[in-house]
């Protein structure tokens, strides 16, 4: 369920037409973006850049990132790409900041086409496959992994062989019950398997076992690389779940990560965010808008609680 309320018909001249009087003279009407760039779905709003373009020879973000600032500026700036593009940021964002769980989301948040589509746009923006960036940023295991998940087109039926995912839960046990997390098999199967087939392994490995295989997986040695293989197994079994943790993480600990809260938001506002929200709603019996509120300030806030689909408070 998406949080973002747009009309139905928009008028991209109209808008681009208020988005330039919102920029220009003495003071930026921050209110006046808000109010309409947070009511646009991402196809009303390549209108908007194209009408405004067209009509003022000028590009809409980068007029933008001169009128605005700080994390308000960051977060317009993300809302703003076309989503094949802003994934593509994401990525080479956290590629740049050694932050190897937003690959890992955005390949196991993605449709086989979407991811296609992501590398297809990064590609375009940095001249580098996204593959060749994380073969250079990373090594080892993790390469092997990282690499694997942006490469593969997964099949995406929604049909399991129980036969199949019997023998698969098997093998994962028998890996996991060694502490080889490692294991060619583990990758293989989590890196080339439908979704599908997937969630059915990972809850027949469940039964197996007795335990869920994420809590499962615990080593003192390579931290790193079980966490990358949790983050996936989440992704992939839990998406919604998966991402309220991330909130929870940005929201709850020590600082705000505005980053992580800005990608969740931004990113999920037009597929699923009304269910993240009810998710963090029952998981600390506050709305997520009520900590929004208390955890961010000046114009980065109601542009925040616009997307969530709060208008004041």
């Amino acid at each position: 369920m998406a949080t973002l309320v747009a009309p139905q018909h928009a008028d991209p001249i109209a808008d681009a037409e208020a988005l330039r009087k919102a920029c220009e003279g003495w003071g930026t009407n921050e209110k006046g973006i808000i109010e309409i760039i947070c009511h646009r779905n991402a196809a009303q709003k390549k209108l908007i850049k194209e009408a405004y373009e067209e009509m003022y020879n000028e590009n809409l973000i980068q007029r933008f990132e001169k009128e605005l600032s700080g994390n308000f500026e960051k977060a317009v700036y993300r809302w703003m790409l076309d989503p094949c593009d802003r994934e593509a940021v994401l990525a080479h964002d956290a590629l740049k900041k050694g932050d190897f769980r937003v690959i890992i989301e955005i390949s196991c948040l993605s449709s086989a086409e979407e991811l296609l589509a992501i590398k297809r746009a990064y590609q375009v923006r940095y001249n580098y496959s996204l593959e060749e960036e994380v073969a250079c940023h990373y090594s080892g295991d993790m390469r092997k992994l990282l690499l694997l998940l942006v490469s593969v087109h997964r099949h995406e039926t929604q049909v399991s062989d129980p036969k199949l995912v019997e023998k698969e839960a098997e093998i994962l046990q028998d890996c996991i019950k060694d502490k080889e997390y490692n294991h060619d098999e583990i990758i293989r199967i989590l890196t080339t398997r439908s979704k599908a087939h997937l969630i059915s392994t990972f809850y027949r490995f469940g039964d197996i076992h007795g335990t869920p295989i994420v809590e499962v997986l615990d080593s003192d040695h390579d931290k790193d690389f079980v966490v990358a293989l949790q983050a996936a197994i989440r992704c992939i079994k839990s998406p919604q779940e998966y991402l309220e943790q991330v909130l929870t993480d940005a929201l709850m600990k020590h600082g705000t990560d505005e980053d992580a809260l800005t990608r969740v938001i931004v990113t999920r506002a037009e597929k699923d965010l009304g269910e993240i929200k009810d998710l963090f709603h029952q998981r600390h019996s506050k709305t997520l808008e009520e900590v929004v509120i208390k955890e961010t300030h000046w114009d980065y806030e109601p542009f925040l609680l616009a997307l969530l689909g709060k208008e004041n408070h």
